[in-house]
């Protein structure tokens, strides 16, 4: 796993690690002012705008390193069809954690929103 967070790289993996910690920090403070106060914060819906920006972030960051990708493959002029999957299963790295990270945001906005309701 940590290979991974090195192979996507660190830097746009360490910005979505920071909103992944950010994300579910945030939804735990909410979940236990719920519990404490019995009433719905407005942060509920911070959750899921994480998420989004979790999943926006990691498209980015494909793409930037798509666009990397193919400046080096213009430079070299021609490269094996092997070396192009790598580079575009390298790349979809930062996108599948993104993605992660916006169905982890609509569990916990739809845990935080089931704990709400009263019955």
């Amino acid at each position: 796993m940590i290979d991974l967070f090195f192979i996507g790289g660190p830097l746009f993996m360490g910005i979505l690690t920071i909103i992944l910690v950010a994300m579910v920090s945030l939804a735990c403070y909410i979940a236990i002012q719920k519990k404490k106060d019995g009433e719905n914060p407005p942060a509920d819906s911070w959750v899921k705008e994480l998420g989004i920006l979790g999943l926006v972030i990691g498209i980015f960051g494909q793409f930037i390193g798509l666009y990397q990708a193919f400046s080096a493959i213009e430079e070299m002029g021609s490269v094996s069809q092997s070396m192009l999957a790598g580079g575009l299963k390298v790349s979809s790295i930062t996108s599948i954690y993104g993605l992660v990270i916006f169905i982890l945001a609509i569990i916990l906005t739809f845990g935080l929103n089931l704990t709400g309701r009263t019955r």
